[in-house]
């Protein structure tokens, strides 16, 4: 089998039990009733219907939990995906997002094969805090019109600031029993009690409840089957289709594509770490992608929305005791029943209801407690979320993410810079080990010697040059120590050269000394070694001030 590609599933059904199908049956059929209402609510979010959400969760929560390199992970709809679904479907129509998420699927797929798991995880934290409370405002915006009950016969925009506006202008419209529904579903929710939410969760607890309520007592309120029809969720799913390509739009569906796949890998490898440490286990973050990859593709083919691994659906799972990936393709096959033998009741479930659910996922998803902890970040990291978390609101979630992507890698090359250091040496010296530093030594007359440390690649390389234009007089060798360099990128190679090349210009010598493994691999790949010379690469200070004085000889001579 592919490195790249190994289904826990298969790993899992050696030896797999009785015992442990039936606990998979028990948690998948829990998981498939939490993910029911979740999932129709985020299908109204995303301006699509209820049954489009579900379609989702069949389609990918299957896929994902038949190829995942997770064991428990259950996959679906999430509401990270929200803003950008919201704006591709305006912008591109329903077949532009279809091949949207096509593209994303396959993104991923390539993620995985080309082992980028392990560095989705190194994505800085207050990028994705900073987009994800971002997410939480936008989705809560998205939910006060059917919270409040507000009568609005115009189109709402997409974006953030001609939402509010609009929902400004209409807030004199403000259904009362709406409100009323929505506020005591909310309320039931954060409040049902946790060690009755393992079995019976309190969204489902709340649309149930809500829905009866407001049948028996004829409360007027808009249902799902008042605004989407009988047939609110279809009786059966819909079968493949493989949607219109507009080729004149593929250009611009290429960035939100990229941002859906890294949505999603960084969601699903989050939610995958943390399961990890409830069930004491390992996942492969390569096969994960390709799984999620495979899950997008075949949710794109039925018409369903981007998918990523869900962190609460997760959960939920692991608590009511899964085992293995059965788990999450039981959850589907419930979903999936649901659709052919209950749909029509559907038609009845209050949006209040649906709309409260998504308010109280907005609440939980924002860590709000970041904004408490600013004043104790550096400000660089301060700006850097704040930034992503106003960008992320006010333009779109693409911008965002590409912006704090930049400006993450500008800190991170203004900390590398920050922690590459050239001193130097003498025999006063205690840092280093003795070997690698002039204690007992004496330095050779018109020998300078230098310690670089930390990584030296971009934005550290105008260190050398910079150390040597401030000595009164030139030395004819530089001895550069080596020992705490441990990385070397293309431009400390070219920064070494051109330092190289100056010292010749004016008739002097380097020496190299205690050079690391990866440093000097990259040299002799470079050529430098060879230009250089082996003779002037040195593995300790003894060596080195040998070959120094070698050469101080020579030019003597």
């Amino acid at each position: 089998m592919l490195s790249f590609f190994r289904p826990r599933l298969l790993q899992t059904l050696r030896g797999y039990t009785r015992a442990d199908f039936f606990a998979d049956v028990i948690a998948g059929v829990t998981v498939g009733i939490i993910a029911l209402a979740l999932s129709m609510a985020l299908g109204i979010a995303s301006d699509r219907t209820p049954g489009v959400g579900i379609v989702t969760a069949i389609i990918a929560g299957f896929l994902n939990a038949a190829l995942s390199g997770s064991k428990v992970q259950i996959a679906g709809p999430t509401a990270a995906f929200i803003p950008i679904v919201v704006g591709v479907a305006q912008n591109y129509g329903v077949d532009g997002l279809v091949v949207c998420t096509l593209i994303a699927g396959l993104i991923l797929i390539l993620m995985g094969i080309s082992r980028l798991g392990v560095m989705i995880k190194y994505i800085p934290m207050p990028v994705i805090a900073g987009f994800t409370a971002g997410i939480a405002i936008y989705i809560f915006s998205t939910q006060v019109r059917d919270f409040l009950g507000l009568r609005i016969e115009e189109k709402v925009p997409a974006e953030f600031v001609g939402k509010v506006l609009v929902l400004a202008k209409h807030v004199g419209s403000i259904h009362w029993p709406s409100t009323a529904v929505a506020l005591g579903s909310v309320l039931l929710i954060k409040f049902w009690p946790r060690k009755w939410a393992t079995r019976v969760p309190g969204t489902i607890v709340a649309v149930i409840l809500g829905t009866a309520l407001v049948a028996a007592l004829h409360v007027p309120v808009e249902t799902l089957g008042s605004r989407f029809g009988p047939e609110a969720i279809p009786r059966t799913l819909p079968p493949p289709h493989w949607p219109h390509i507009d080729w004149s739009h593929l250009s611009g569906l290429v960035r939100p594509a990229f941002t859906i796949a890294l949505l999603a890998s960084i969601e699903s490898l989050l939610c995958a770490v943390v399961s990890d440490g409830m069930i004491e286990d390992k996942h492969d973050s390569n096969t994960e992608l390709c799984a999620l990859g495979a899950a997008n593709i075949g949710s794109a083919l039925f018409g369903g929305l981007p998918a990523t691994g869900a962190l609460a659906r997760t959960a939920a799972n692991i608590r009511s005791g899964a085992r293995t990936p059965v788990a999450g393709i039981v959850h589907s096959i419930t979903l999936l029943l649901v659709v052919l033998l209950a749909a029509p009741l559907a038609q009845f479930i209050p949006l209040p209801v649906l709309s409260a659910v998504l308010v109280v996922v907005a609440l939980n998803m924002g860590e709000w407690h970041h904004f408490a902890r600013l004043r104790h970040w550096p400000t660089s990291d301060g700006v850097v979320y704040l930034l992503t978390f106003v960008l992320t609101v006010f333009t779109d979630i693409t911008v965002a993410v590409e912006v704090g992507m930049v400006l993450a890698s500008v800190l991170f090359i203004r900390r590398i810079s920050e922690t590459t250091k050239l001193t130097s040496v003498d025999e006063r010296d205690l840092d280093y080990d003795p070997e690698h530093s002039l204690r007992g030594r004496t330095l050779p007359s018109g020998v300078a010697a230098f310690q670089l440390q930390g990584a030296f690649m971009f934005g550290a390389a105008d260190r050398l040059d910079a150390v040597l234009s401030r000595r009164e007089q030139r030395p004819r060798v530089v001895i550069l120590g080596m020992k705490r360099v441990l990385a070397l990128d293309a431009t400390g190679l070219h920064a070494l050269e051109e330092f190289h090349h100056h010292l010749r210009r004016r008739g002097s010598h380097l020496v190299i000394s205690a050079v690391h493994t990866q440093p000097f691999m990259a040299l002799s790949k470079g050529g430098f070694v060879a230009a250089l010379g082996e003779k002037n690469f040195c593995a300790n200070m003894d060596q080195a001030l040998a070959r120094a004085a070698e050469l101080v000889a020579a030019q003597s001579v």
